[in-house]
């Protein structure tokens, strides 16, 4: 969707002078607008007893953007050894991380359990007997089959590699006191961008019926419920956003009702990444060239390695030119980059104001999933990243990539198996 106002207000009138300073491409994001998402997610879920944002650090895994999720309390959700890395470089451990991933080896393990491990959250049965010390606390991500529908980004939750089926969960967790664990999670993530409240509702339902049945045959309590992340974000024009306000009612009478039955309220955690930066990111680029043939194609210094979701999903991310309002006179261009695939395509037939050589348009609601899914095809390098942050100050949190870093994996010590 366009830009919040409070977001174009801060950075329109000086990115002219920016993008002299840093030269384009960049993605640069808002401290101002990351903060007031995380204030009002708090606040939404404030009368539960115990609520934590576990910020999925797959969205943007950039540590000045990781340090302000820190500032504000939350946790960080990890999948990978390097995003391990990532949050305990700025200080994070113990139960301020939470551990998910899929196909876990015996290195990821290894690094879960170091320098104050986390919290670990297994994806499969299997895992249980793998795990070189089973802590106290454990936890399973719950794959419900199809008991419940997923939507079109993960689809259909029996097709989904991830998560213990409904018919393993109860051994899960008799296994895994078997092997010393004391106090159990439960975790589901079963859509993603959902922007329909009532399913992120229906999934702490779910996860709270499932815990009282669990809790009934193997007579043990939840310490926490993880409805995952999944929260979505209006990318379009049109689309409503997600009623938080709503959703932290109605979850929060479920809870109460839980500990009315049961007389206690398990802690709930959440894990939204795209939504608490998605919006709150852009990415910009100048016009460079425009080209007319079959179409009108206009050029510009960014490509797919900066932003993919548009070739990868035929997402929609709108676009606006600087300085440049739309109304009449609008033309039907593809806006693209410089890639040798033909979906290096940031928009394709968008109607946008006349597009000359030298303007700054910038690519919205880049703020997760953007840089974080770059790659280097056609040796081209990754962009650099920005923070707008609170004072109204500008700074480089990620500098752009170098021929230097490509070829830096090319020098090496010869290492040979003869055979």
């Amino acid at each position: 969707m366009p830009i919040s106002p409070g977001f174009s207000h801060r950075l329109y009138p000086h990115l002219p002078a920016i993008a002299a300073h840093f030269g384009t491409p960049f993605h640069i994001y808002d401290e101002v607008g990351i903060r007031e998402t995380g204030r009002q997610l708090q606040q939404a879920f404030a009368a539960i007893p115990s609520f934590h944002e576990y910020y999925a650090v797959k969205a943007l895994p950039n540590p000045s953007v990781l340090k302000i999720m820190q500032d504000m309390g939350f946790g960080f959700d990890c999948s990978s050894i390097t995003e391990l890395l990532l949050v305990r470089d700025i200080g994070a451990d113990g139960d301020a991380i939470m551990f998910t991933s899929n196909n876990t080896s015996a290195e990821d393990f290894l690094a879960a359990e170091a320098n104050g491990g986390c919290i670990l959250n297994l994806d499969d049965i299997s895992l249980i007997d793998k795990v070189p010390h089973m802590p106290e606390l454990i936890c399973f991500r719950y794959n419900p089959g199809p008991r419940r529908s997923g939507n079109d980004i993960i689809g259909k939750p029996e097709e989904a590699k991830y998560g213990v089926s409904h018919e393993q969960i109860v051994e899960a967790y008799r296994r895994a006191r078997a092997r010393g664990a004391k106090r159990f999670g439960l975790h589901t993530m079963l859509a993603s961008n959902e922007l329909n409240y009532t399913y992120m509702v229906r999934t702490a339902a779910m996860l709270l019926e499932l815990a009282e049945s669990i809790g009934r045959e193997l007579d043990i309590p939840f310490t926490f419920l993880n409805i995952g992340g999944g929260l979505g974000i209006p990318y379009t024009p049109d689309a409503r956003p997600l009623d938080i306000v709503a959703m932290g009612k109605e979850i929060t009478a479920l809870f109460a009702g839980f500990q009315q039955r049961q007389g206690y309220s398990p802690a709930l955690y959440m894990e939204s990444g795209r939504y608490m930066t998605g919006p709150h990111g852009v990415l910009v680029t100048r016009a460079i060239n425009r080209k007319e043939i079959y179409r009108t194609y206009i050029g510009v210094d960014a490509c797919m390695n900066s932003l993919m979701r548009p070739a990868l999903y035929g997402a929609y991310h709108h676009i606006e030119v600087l300085g440049k309002q739309e109304g009449p006179g609008l033309e039907t261009v593809d806006v693209v980059g410089s890639l040798c695939e033909n979906n290096d395509k940031f928009a394709i037939q968008r109607h946008l104001p006349r597009v000359t050589d030298g303007d700054l348009l910038i690519i919205q609601d880049t703020g997760a999933h953007g840089l974080a899914m770059g790659f280097n095809y056609n040796g081209k390098l990754r962009p650099k990243e920005l923070l707008l942050r609170r004072d109204g100050s500008v700074a480089l949190i990620r500098r752009e990539e170098t021929p230097e870093d490509y070829f830096a994996t090319l020098r090496f010590e010869d290492k040979v198996l003869r055979l």
